[in-house]
């Protein structure tokens, strides 16, 4: 396993949390982080929403100090917007600012935001450019395969990125028609790996250690982003590192380790979230942390009426220890 350089940020290791919308907030990025992600990423945030100074984004920039290193990802398709609220959160303790151009959802797309500007790359160029010009921190770009089905589009949106001054870009291997169906396409990756000279973090189906090593000895990327088979898995981060470093597959934690993640995870919904939305958004993630356990679909079905945490965690138990 190798450390990575983006800019003038060092990674202890080459294993990031990739950035998840309603996924990889506070609490969820210091479980990935304490099991050892070499990087954390926030979810997206719009810069028209801090420009605006939004309520709701205020919680969203929130970072504690032990998550470690962290990226934060901006959308937008303005780049002045863009820059300038760049530069209002320059002095925010996080260590590199990533801009989205690979989300498929239709709010953002429709907007001319996410992957819709992977259609535009002199648009990119612009964007990238006006970020770089106003934050000191290493900026990088989170780009898909394409927007359309068959299209390849990457290699030369990364090109662009990189020419106007980003010190990274994340490349996940499918087209924003795909959404996250289908299978990653790592050939893509591997293209874009030789069109550029920094770092290429590659994404898409890692789901462990051995596909891990897989994409990184097949396209030769710098480092692997890890999304989905996050969920309900921090432990994935410890158990990719330690192969990567022993060749060894670890043993899965005991249902004891994982029920006591789930009641920090729990204690940490709490306290950043309160009760009412704690509770609301602790649903989602017992649901994957109890996925394929015998007795997860009835766990699933009586939580969703449950409307306290305590309530919850003694159902959890029940399933877990």
């Amino acid at each position: 396993m190798s450390s990575l350089q983006i800019g003038n940020v060092s990674l202890d290791n080459n294993i990031i949390l990739a950035p998840m919308a309603g996924v990889s907030d506070l609490p969820f990025r210091l479980l990935c982080a304490k099991q050892g992600a070499g990087m954390v990423c926030m979810e997206m945030i719009s810069a028209k929403a801090i420009m605006y100074n939004n309520k709701n984004t205020e919680s969203l920039l929130e970072i504690h100090q032990d998550e470690g290193k962290v990226s934060l990802q901006l959308f937008g398709a303005d780049p002045k917007i863009m820059a300038t609220q760049a530069k209002r959160i320059e002095e925010r303790p996080y260590d590199i600012l990533d801009i989205n151009m690979g989300c498929p959802v239709p709010k953002v797309v429709n907007n001319g935001e996410g992957s819709a500007l992977m259609k535009n790359p002199k648009l990119v160029g612009d964007i990238v450019e006006a970020i770089v010009k106003n934050t000191s921190k290493p900026v990088t770009v989170k780009i898909r395969k394409g927007f359309e089905r068959d299209e390849i589009l990457a290699p030369e949106i990364a090109y662009v990125a990189q020419e106007s001054g980003a010190s990274a870009v994340v490349v996940h291997g499918r087209t924003r028609e795909q959404y996250y169906s289908g299978e990653a396409d790592w050939e893509v990756i591997r293209r874009v790996k030789e069109r550029v000279r920094i770092p290429v973090i590659g994404n898409g189906d890692v789901v462990d250690g051995p596909s891990a090593q897989r994409m990184l000895e097949e396209t030769g990327c710098d480092g692997v982003a890890i999304g989905r088979a996050a969920e309900g898995n921090p432990w994935i981060f410890r158990e990719v590192t330690h192969y990567l470093n022993t060749g060894e597959i670890l043993e899965r934690p005991s249902r004891a380790e994982m029920f006591e993640t789930v009641r920090e995870h729990a204690a940490l919904q709490l306290q950043y979230k309160g009760e009412y939305t704690g509770v609301r958004e602790m649903r989602k993630h017992l649901a994957w942390y109890s996925s394929g356990m015998p007795g997860g679909a009835k766990l699933r079905s009586k939580i969703n009426t449950m409307e306290t945490m305590e309530d919850m965690l003694a159902t959890a138990q029940e399933i877990f220890c």
